[in-house]
């Protein structure tokens, strides 16, 4: 059996930011989120979270996450922050420790480092070899090459300060040891805490041979103290997701400006042009472009859509060889079925658009269904709402909007109908008819301009 514990009780001072550390944003998803996602591809039985700082808002931002919590209300250290967990430990199980600042570590590489753990090695470490290994704990080892502790660089004397082999602070540990090895630690050290490293020295002690494996890439076992960090770790995070999404096939004209913040499937033959942010879940079907400066945020695009530059859609759906933009705002319920048109400067909100629909220009249709093959006119808007209540408009299929009219929903315009440009439309129009609501037009002959005195 397996448990991770998660510690993610600290401040975070240097963030300067009323946002807890493990809130920071990386990918467009809080530190903390990653570790846990990754946690939940491992077999573990819970996954215990310490807080301590903004315990309230860190719940919070885990309220839909299957936890386990216990509070620091003291950081006293790592050893300190453990102990908080270890109620909730089995004695008879594997306890995982992660840290919920440094996000990127791989299932892959905790299930080696679990691995290890057997009833004659109660302990295992997670290890790094480092060129400049400064602010690291050093792994000090006897000529054998068994571990025999870990030192903190406050406390190292200069010949261990040259050991580049460091502690990553992730660790395996068989539950029953792992708390009577905590009863044990105090907090005689130069930072006057309790530190979870000192377990090492404890386990050899007892006779038990530590085992150790390391990292296959620094990224891994990065974290995050300040912003500066925060944004380095972020390039390395994006330079990772576009590597995956290269390798799936996808196009990108400029692998240094593109964002991935959440989850994107791909189709083949997909091309993403400079600046574009993908966000939440993102499915891309197969021919899929999208232009430069795009932002789309949980979209299902179909195979042969075109998003045109500086378009943004949001929770959205678009069928096969539709156009959007440029200059397109989708928003959160739209649905286009086939090769609908979305022109330049056209905003819909919660829209069904059927197949061969057109909406080219300047356009707002919101709360609408559009028929099949309707043609909506430059300027056209859907007024939905009465100041209280959102109504919807319905278009019928192979229906003409002539150029800046005004639809008052609730109301609905006939299959086949032409309304002519310049109507405001308050009451349904008839199948196959036109309809115009306008004022008369008049020529005053007698009037003169009026001149400057």
């Amino acid at each position: 059996m397996l448990s991770a514990i998660i510690l993610a009780a600290g401040k975070g001072t240097r963030m300067r930011s009323v946002l807890p550390k493990v809130l920071q944003p990386l990918g467009g998803r809080p530190l903390l989120h990653h570790v846990i996602q990754t946690t939940q591809r491992l077999a573990v039985r819970q996954a215990v979270v310490v807080a301590g700082f903004g315990i309230d808002a860190v719940k919070s931002a885990c309220a839909d996450m299957s936890l386990q919590w216990a509070e620091q209300a003291q950081q006293l250290g790592t050893g300190h922050a453990v102990a908080q967990a270890l109620t909730q430990i089995r004695d008879d199980e594997t306890a995982l420790i992660l840290y919920g600042d440094v996000p990127l570590i791989q299932a892959d590489t905790l299930n080696r480092l679990t691995g290890l753990i057997d009833a004659e090695h109660p302990l295992a470490l997670l290890t790094l070899q480092l060129a400049k290994p400064t602010g690291y704990g050093r792994i000090v080892r006897n000529k054998a090459h068994k571990m025999l502790s870990i030192v903190e660089e406050k406390d190292a004397t200069e010949a261990q300060k040259l050991i580049t082999e460091v502690n990553t602070g992730i660790m395996a540990v068989q539950g029953h040891h792992l708390k009577q090895w905590i009863g044990k630690l105090t907090n005689h050290n130069a930072q006057g805490e309790y530190y979870l490293t000192d377990i090492v020295g404890m386990a050899v002690q007892d006779g038990f041979t530590i085992r150790s494996t390391e990292a296959e890439n620094e990224i891994e076992v990065l974290g995050v103290n300040d912003k500066a960090q925060l944004a380095s770790l972020e390039r390395m995070y994006q330079q990772v997701q576009v590597n995956a999404l290269m390798q799936a096939g996808v196009t990108i004209l400029d692998p240094s400006r593109i964002d991935i913040r959440g989850d994107v499937s791909v189709g083949m033959d997909v091309s993403l042009d400079i600046n574009v942010v993908l966000s939440g879940n993102v499915v891309l079907g197969n021919q899929v472009t999208i232009g430069a400066g795009c932002v789309l945020h949980n979209v299902q695009l179909a195979d042969g859509v075109k998003v045109a530059p500086y378009s943004v859609l949001e929770d959205c759906i678009i069928g096969n060889d539709s156009k959007v933009g440029p200059f397109a705002r989708i928003r959160p319920g739209t649905v286009t079925q086939d090769h609908a048109h979305i022109g330049n400067f056209v905003e819909l909100k919660n829209a069904q658009v059927a197949s061969g629909a057109k909406i080219n220009h300047l356009s707002y249709v919101g709360d609408a269904t559009v028929g099949a093959k309707a043609n909506i006119g430059a300027g056209t808007i859907t007024c939905n709402y009465d100041g209280v209540n959102k109504h919807r408009t319905v278009i019928g299929e192979g229906a003409f909007v002539g150029s800046n009219s005004a639809l008052v929903a609730p109301v609905s315009i006939g299959a086949g109908a032409t309304i002519g440009a310049g109507s405001v439309i308050t009451k349904d129009t008839p199948d196959a008819k036109l309809t115009l609501a306008r004022a008369k037009q008049v020529t005053i002959e007698t009037w003169q301009r009026p001149v400057k005195k």
